[in-house]
């Protein structure tokens, strides 16, 4: 049988764990719903929560991970034989599954803004102008299809070569090269005048604009940055040698995770105020706003070509980590018929996703309960089984391993002592299920029920 696969280095799993949660969350999404959720109130808010909540989480899917030294299903079966708890590791694949067939979608939008933009047809549009072309882009079936096709190629053909040689060596080239073209974006935006204004709303909290909305918003943006829930980070440190400390490891993970959404508003809202567009755009934010900020710069689109090209970086990084759970439950975390399950599941990501491809297009009028294919399979993800896979993680690890177990799997690798342990512990066995309980109620709508029921 093939050797088990590990990370060649501590800083090649780290950059690779980091790609995984330094995606669409923390570049496309985090943005826009600072924007629309009060700037520098949320970014303080969804900060601590990131440190309160999702740091224990992720320490938490390592631990796990490495004490099995198993896929994200065989993790489960060896930690709690037996019993049912196996069907977390196979909710985590499948979201990822689902999660890939409509984020490949987005990856060939990038793609295609990519080869638009290098090729000159960005040059001297209006907002709105820009507006209309994005909407035509989406709703093209031939190119969106090539575009989503090309972006899974690229992933397949990365994870298709291991741990090693794919996804640890693609990331330690892609990760640097993000933070790098996201300084020089924020030196250029931070450089145009008006830029402050654009700094003051991203870190000068202001709480009136808060609402319990807001909160909540920030509370799932701390989980679904840090791609948690789903088993992803389980999988990735199952590859750990014991050697490697878990939470300084998690910590630099998170702290980067913060660094990127920090930089993502840094090189964003400052062009925005700048020029007097929208800061409340939503998800068009990206684009249609971005780049008639970009265009309107001396060099303009040599700088959108830029962030196009980190905000693809940071897509790619993400998605190898989404094929890698499913490759790895079929291969044992073995290299054995590596190449030839990535193509299969990565054939299958695109054709389950080709609904989602065609939302915006001709299946436009097609919709459940009033939602596209594209936002139904995305609502069921990122709001259902992101939420019930991280509920079930936090109480997997604090009631079906020991706390002796637990604490011998840290202090491998690590000098934590029992304060860290303790503090950590009852943080993931009761604030977080709390936290992510809120979440999921108000995202069926049952806390609001709840909250008028009280009063």
């Amino acid at each position: 049988m093939s050797q088990q696969e590990q990370w060649k280095s501590k800083l090649g799993f780290i950059l690779a764990a980091a790609g995984s949660a330094i995606g669409l969350g923390a570049i496309w999404k985090f943005p826009y719903v600072a924007g629309t959720s009060g700037g520098g109130a949320f970014f303080l808010v969804f900060l601590l929560f990131t440190l309160l909540l999702g740091y224990p989480l992720l320490v938490g899917e390592f631990v796990i991970g490495r004490r099995s030294q198993s896929d994200a299903i065989t993790t489960y079966k060896k930690l709690a034989p037996n019993t049912l708890w196996h069907i977390t590791g196979k909710i985590g694949v499948f979201s990822c599954f689902l999660v890939l067939s409509f984020y490949s979608v987005i990856g060939g939008w990038i793609i295609l803004y990519l080869i638009k933009a290098s090729t000159g047809s960005l040059n001297g549009l209006s907002q709105a102008e820009y507006g209309q072309l994005f909407g035509i882009i989406i709703a093209d079936p031939v190119s969106t299809l090539l575009g989503q096709l090309v972006f899974l190629l690229i992933t397949i053909i990365v994870v298709a070569k291991g741990i090693q040689q794919g996804i640890e060596k693609a990331s330690k080239i892609m990760m640097p090269a993000l933070f790098i073209l996201f300084i020089i974006l924020v030196i250029r935006s931070l450089s145009l005048n008006g830029a402050m204004e654009g700094v003051k709303f991203l870190l000068v909290p202001d709480f009136t604009e808060m609402t319990s909305e807001s909160i909540l918003f920030a509370l799932g943006q701390a989980f679904f940055s840090l791609s948690l829930g789903v088993s992803v980070m389980v999988t990735y440190s199952s590859y750990l040698p014991k050697t490697q400390d878990l939470p300084k490891s998690a910590l630099s993970i998170v702290i980067m995770n913060l660094l990127i959404a920090l930089l993502a508003g840094l090189a964003i809202f400052p062009g925005v105020f700048s020029f007097g567009l929208e800061v409340d755009a939503g998800p068009v934010l990206i684009f249609s706003v971005l780049p008639a900020v970009f265009t309107q710069m001396p060099f303009g689109i040599v700088f959108f070509i830029a962030f196009l090209v980190l905000f693809l970086f940071a897509a790619l990084t993400s998605a190898f980590s989404m094929i890698e759970i499913a490759v790895s439950a079929l291969t044992k975390n073995t290299n054995e018929n590596r190449k030839k399950y990535t193509w299969i599941i990565g054939g299958l990501i695109f054709i389950v996703g080709i609904p989602s491809c065609l939302s915006y297009g001709v299946m436009a009028d097609f919709k459940i309960v009033d939602k596209t294919f594209f936002d139904l399979v995305d609502f069921a993800v990122s709001n259902v089984l992101m939420p019930l896979g991280a509920l079930a993680i936090s109480i997997f690890v604090t009631t079906k391993v020991s706390k002796t177990g637990l604490l011998e799997e840290l202090q491998q690798g690590s000098k934590v002592g029992k304060v860290f342990f303790n503090i950590w512990f009852y943080l993931l066995k009761y604030v977080t299920p709390i936290a992510i309980t809120v979440v999921f109620l108000d995202v069926l709508g049952a806390l609001e029920w709840i909250v008028s029921f009280i009063k």
